[in-house]
């Protein structure tokens, strides 16, 4: 939180656990040493705006994008509200194995000239399913990334 704070990031990527709750208090993110809050992630996001904003967070945990009538897409869709360009996110758990080649090779492909964090969701998740050495090809494995905001 301090780092994000104090130096601006193009692109935040948080691979954690994370609970979407019933209730403000029952929904977090672990960090480091203690849970980031939905009201601490809300308020380090929205103090992003007065400098250069994050425009790209990526929430590799489970049910990032999970919501319910309080919060639609859930911390992802907090964040999107508080200022951050995209955000990547998950509508179910994931396996942490299995989501780092997908996660790897999104990168990869976002660091390629012209191609969108739409686009480049895509491919990966497309070379997730030709996968045939590690069975990633489930859908269970790649479907549960969704991109939300701008996918440019």
């Amino acid at each position: 939180q301090s780092q994000l704070q104090q130096q601006s990031y193009p692109i935040v990527h948080i691979a954690t656990h994370g609970k979407f709750g019933a209730d403000r208090q029952t929904t977090f993110l672990v960090g480091y040493d203690q849970k980031i809050s939905i009201e601490a992630l809300d308020n380090l996001l929205r103090s992003r705006r007065r400098g250069q904003p994050v425009e790209l967070l990526t929430l590799s945990a489970c049910q990032t994008a999970a919501g319910d009538d309080r919060s639609t897409l859930g911390l992802a869709g907090v964040a999107v509200r508080a200022g951050v360009g995209s955000a990547l996110a998950t509508l179910w758990y994931i396996n942490d194995e299995s989501t780092v080649p997908l996660i790897e090779e999104f990168y990869q492909q976002l660091s390629q000239p012209n191609v969108t964090k739409a686009e480049a969701l895509r491919t990966a998740q497309l070379r997730m399913i030709a996968d045939q050495e590690f069975d990633y090809n489930h859908p269970a494995v790649w479907s549960p990334f969704i991109l939300i905001g701008n996918w440019l």
